[in-house]
């Protein structure tokens, strides 16, 4: 699953009780001596259960996966949270698929309700709704009601960093991975299919050589045994990229983080300066392996169009070679399925770089100016980033849908874990939880996150991957308002082209003899100033400006 999920989908928040009333944590109860808020109205009990003393209502324009279900009010989480916080939210269902658009809708006709929830607010949004006063600025909001999250930023400076505009405000709550909980970082590794190693007397393979061996194998050996040529070798979700990301380690291409920074990273030959790596020769390399990989049908054909359930459907025959996906067992009730590591290239490089953020969503969570309780709000959104808080979003109830070991360690009850009617994991906590899918605003521990990137066979893919991870990942730059102009015009036609681009050197309808034009054409396109913006953007990020 997603923690994008992803990764959810990572910090240690283990927060005492005694730290918890300090900081004026969750803990049962009515809280403390009231406080009022500007206009006189009721306001929040500063600690403690419920919130506000007097019923209070909420309407969340909310971001939904296919994978949770169709009233977020119907689920143990929100019915049990709802009695605890007196605080009962609408969540207005909007599918990820056409999140965008309506997003951007309401905001440009002013229908808009409190708050935007798992609602993926990107961060030249919250710069630009933030200055009309749409989007309510919350550094003092937290600093007053949300000792959790202060607590965090404390703790990780790179959260604050990531969460901090330009203008200095921090306008949203964000969907935060612990960063010692690797596995919800990678979200979807290489898995690979060991029962078909075995059969073909191969191991793990360990470099791009022996991975196309591997992959030609099950092309050409039917490792199902059916008599047809029905396997796929290798195919991915999020498309193309996914695959072409990975590989990009056993170049070094990627090495401040591949996901977050997909065009640029760090010269290893100059170490302060920064480099457009998509142009770069290796990563003409990286290209032409895909090309064989695709031209002797080794990758999917369907790759750059494949939708989830798609692949999911392929996976469940028994037709995968190799995929990314979060967790075969939990999306596709497939086992023999093992992750690899970061795989050695012709040159000798082996990075693993295909890992998130730990602010994998910064705008998970924004409040509007329609929201007339924003102390109660926030209140009520900094309770999932404390321990109590994130135990209940991700377990929900102890002995009704989790249990605690004697070690401490918790489980899901068996209706959930070996769900009796052949339901995936996601598939049987959809219907007391949310955050199948991921999105949402929260903290992700592996302690308490039991989703698929906490199952054995990914936390060991975790252990292969972190003997290779890049050994600097930087987080999410936050550009200036003029700078966002230009990445959003110059510079997403640049991403664009080389999309389109790569996607037809791969499929072999461009030539790799015309590399050289190519690389000029987006130097043409504005790429000094593409690297110029992205360097101020960088300086302010590592405070060297």
């Amino acid at each position: 699953m997603k923690a994008q999920k992803t990764t959810a989908a990572l910090l240690s928040a283990v927060i005492t009780a005694g730290l918890l009333a300090a900081c004026g944590g969750t803990g049962a109860g009515t809280g403390g001596s009231k406080e009022t808020n500007k206009a006189g109205e009721p306001a929040i009990n500063p600690s403690g259960m419920p919130i506000v003393n007097e019923p209070l209502k909420l309407k969340f324009f909310t971001g939904k996966s296919p994978q949770t279900g169709n009233k977020f009010e119907d689920t143990l989480v929100w019915k049990e949270y709802a009695k605890q916080s007196n605080i009962e939210v609408e969540f207005q269902l909007v599918p990820f698929e056409s999140l965008t658009e309506k997003r951007n809708l309401a905001l440009a006709s002013g229908d808009y309700p409190d708050a935007f929830y798992s609602a993926r607010v990107p961060a030249a949004d919250m710069m630009k709704y933030g200055k009309q006063g749409v989007f309510v600025p919350l550094n003092d909001l937290i600093d007053r009601h949300a000792p959790n999250l202060k607590q965090l930023m404390e703790k990780y400076p790179d959260l604050k960093k990531a969460l901090t505009m330009p203008d200095g405000n921090i306008y949203s709550f964000p969907t935060f991975y612990s960063p010692e909980f690797l596995p919800m970082l990678i979200g979807t590794p290489m898995w690979i299919n060991k029962n078909w190693l075995d059969k073909f007397g191969m191991k793990e393979p360990e470099t791009t050589e022996e991975f196309y061996q591997y992959l030609k194998a099950v092309k050409e050996k039917d490792p199902n045994g059916n008599g047809e040529k029905d396997e796929v070798p290798l195919s991915g979700m999020f498309g193309v990229i996914t695959i072409q990301r990975y590989i990009a380690g056993a170049w070094g291409m990627g090495n401040r983080g591949g996901v977050v920074h997909p065009y640029v990273d760090v010269d290893p030959d100059a170490p302060d300066k920064l480099r457009f790596y998509r142009t770069d020769a290796k990563y003409k390399e990286v290209l032409q392996y895909m090309h064989k990989l695709y031209a002797e049908g080794l990758l999917d054909k369907e790759v750059f169009t494949i939708k989830d359930a798609a692949l999911y459907a392929k996976g469940a025959k028994g037709l995968l070679g190799a995929t990314f996906v979060p967790h075969p067992q939990a999306v596709m009730n497939q086992t023999g399925y093992v992750g690899l590591g970061a795989l050695k290239g012709p040159h000798g490089d082996q990075m693993f770089v295909s890992v998130k953020n730990p602010v994998a969503w910064p705008g998970a969570f924004v409040l509007t100016d329609k929201n007339k309780n924003p102390e109660a709000t926030v209140r009520w959104m900094d309770h999932f980033y404390g321990d109590e808080g994130a135990t209940f979003y991700f377990m929900g109830q102890k002995d009704v849908t989790y249990t605690q070991k004697p070690d401490g360690s918790l489980e899901y009850v068996d209706d959930i874990k070996k769900n009796p009617n052949g339901l995936t994991l996601d598939q049987a906590a959809a219907r007391h939880f949310t955050w199948p899918g991921g999105s949402y605003p929260g903290y992700v521990q592996e302690k308490y996150f039991k989703g698929s990137e906490s199952l054995p066979e990914s936390i060991e893919a975790g252990e292969k991957a972190s003997k290779h991870l890049i050994k600097e990942m930087w987080y999410g730059f936050n550009f200036t308002e003029e700078e966002t102009t230009f990445m959003t015009s110059k510079g997403a036609d640049i991403h664009k082209y080389i999309t389109e681009m790569e996607a037809n050197l791969i499929n072999g309808t461009a030539s790799f003899d015309d590399w050289d034009k190519y690389a000029a054409a987006v130097q043409k396109m504005g790429l000094d100033e593409y690297m110029s913006i992205y360097k101020a953007a960088y300086e302010r990020y590592s405070g060297k400006k």
